[in-house]
This record gives structure tokens, C-alpha cells and sequence, in this order.
């Protein structure tokens, strides 16, 4: 047993869960320790644990995420087993099947999810973590205002991203802030998942789709749209585009818009990791239009 994996164990019995008789790393995650715990009578659970939590709420943020994105979205989520300040126990989730009809069903699965759950603010009622870094999440009537605020420029103050980025970069994404309006179609707020890379997205036991580490907002679907699109998403994922695109109404330059929705989670990843997995490079990339000429 690693010392990861001890110190799930020795968590898991201090919460009471005393018949988890072994646990296995969990790969994917990148913020948090995970692993797969089994009960004596053989059911599986899923476990993470931050080696110092970055605050006391989030795993109970976690937990509230999972609950809405099922309840009020409808989308499968696991079953919250034990959430507290030190770690967070779930039902354990079957690896997803790349294939188009699983990446089918996910097509309608978040339509479904982007279409009812229409808000007229965009925020949500408390803040929540995006890794291990606070997602600010104050209720805003403009959806600019709040994209630009709590979604872009709230992460020029993290020192990893003030050594990523200099002057002419910060101030690139001030002037691509002001011309929000212009690069992004007006749209409602709805629920949004908020960290919907293709890890994120699981099978639950009867194979529909399902979620976990959620970043719930009510903010424009195609954020959701754009973290999935740009994180490498498998062949058989082609179809979900296609199929989301026809169920929404998607217009057909949504993928020229794909890289400015991205920022905010290139700005998170470099905020957060080091490497950034070329993120930062992304960025400058991004903001290149934006910058002065001389």
C-alpha cells in the first residue's frame, strides 16, 4: 500500500467507515489523492482526500454540485456516502465506454441539462472550488460582467499566472474583456457543470452517463461546451458536437468561440500547475490579437 493510499485508509476508518478493508490509487485526478476502496462485503466506493484541504466547505460544495446537476439537471451523478472537512466518500462509477452511442446519449443528457435549467442571474449561491482554488461565483445580472470578472480577470491576481503572463498580456486580456459583447453572442445563464473535461464524464452502473468534480454555476452553456471540445476529447466523441449542436440550436461559428470561453480554464490550470501542460502558451495565443501593435 502507498503512503497515498494509507493515508485514504486511515481517513476513511477515522470517519467510521472501519470495514474499507483495502484501497487502490485511482488515476485522473489532479488537485486531490482518489482511490477505489472496498467494504468487506465487496462494494466499491470512490474516495478523495486533499493533503490540506483548501477550506473547510469543499467537499460539501462538491457534494451540493452533485446533488443539483441530478436533481435539477437530471444528469446521473454518484451517490454521496460521506462528505466532510478531510475527505469525500461516493458510489464508485464504471469507466466510460467511448463510443458514439454512449457519446450520443451524452449529447442529450447535457441539452437536457443547458435547456431546463434557464436562471436570470449568473452566479451561484455560494462559491465553490475549482481545484484547489476558490471559483467566485456572486450573482451578477450581465453574463459579460460576469465572465469577464469572475472568470477571467480574477485569476490575474495568482502568482503563478502574474509569472505566466507580463504587462502587455494582462492588459490583452483586459481589452479582450471590454469586447466580450463583441465576441460572444448575447445568452441565458443556465446550470453549468464548470470543470467538464473528458475525465469528468463517467458511466454510471446501468452505462448512462454520469459525472463527477463538478463547479456548478448558473453561466453560459458553451463554457461547458468549450472545456469539453478543447480537452482532447476520443474519436467517438464527434457525434456529441454534432448531435448537442442540432438539439440546441447552435449556430455554426460556436467553434470560433471555443477559444475565448477556454481562457478562464487555461488561466486555472496555470494558476494551479506546473507544468501547465502548455496553457499558459494557449493563452498568449489567444490574447495575440488583443495585444497593442507598436
Amino acid at each position: 500500500m502507498t503512503e497515498a493510499t494509507s493515508m485514504l485508509r486511515a481517513r476513511l476508518h477515522a470517519a467510521g467507515l472501519t470495514d474499507v478493508v483495502a484501497v487502490e490509487p485511482a488515476v485522473g485526478g489532479l488537485a486531490a489523492t482518489a482511490g477505489l476502496a472496498r467494504r468487506a462485503d465487496g462494494t466499491p466506493l470512490f474516495v478523495k482526500a486533499f493533503g490540506e484541504p483548501p477550506s473547510d466547505d469543499a467537499f460539501a460544495a462538491e457534494s451540493e454540485g452533485l446533488a443539483v446537476l441530478r436533481e435539477a439537471g437530471g444528469v446521473a451523478t454518484p451517490d454521496v456516502v460521506l462528505a466532510d472537512r478531510d475527505l469525500l466518500v461516493l458510489s464508485a462509477l464504471r469507466p466510460r465506454p467511448d463510443t458514439k452511442a454512449f457519446w450520443e446519449e451524452c449529447a442529450h443528457a447535457f441539452a437536457r441539462l443547458h435547456t431546463s435549467t434557464r436562471h436570470d442571474r449568473f452566479g451561484w449561491h455560494r462559491d465553490n472550488w475549482l481545484g484547489r482554488r476558490r471559483q467566485v461565483n456572486t450573482w451578477t445580472d450581465d453574463g459579460f460582467e460576469f465572465f469577464a470578472r469572475h472568470r477571467l480577470l480574477r485569476w490575474l491576481g495568482e502568482p503563478r499566472v502574474r509569472q505566466a503572463l507580463d504587462a502587455e498580456d494582462r492588459a490583452a486580456l483586459e481589452r479582450l474583456c471590454d469586447r466580450l459583447p463583441e465576441l460572444l453572442p448575447a445568452a441565458p445563464a443556465c446550470l453549468t457543470h464548470g470543470d467538464l473535461w473528458t475525465q469528468n464524464v463517467m458511466a454510471a452502473p446501468d452505462g448512462r452517463p454520469a459525472l463527477i468534480d463538478p463547479a456548478v454555476s448558473y453561466t453560459w452553456a458553451e463554457v461547458d461546451l468549450a472545456h469539453l471540445w478543447t480537452t482532447s476529447p476520443p474519436p467517438g466523441a464527434r457525434v456529441f458536437f454534432e448531435r448537442y449542436a442540432e438539439l440546441t440550436g447552435l449556430d455554426a461559428g460556436w467553434r470560433e468561440r471555443m477559444p475565448v470561453l477556454q481562457l478562464r480554464q487555461h488561466l486555472a490550470v496555470v494558476a494551479q500547475f506546473d507544468p501547465d501542460w502548455g496553457a499558459a502558451d494557449l493563452v498568449r495565443a489567444t490574447l495575440a490579437p488583443f495585444r497593442k501593435r507598436p
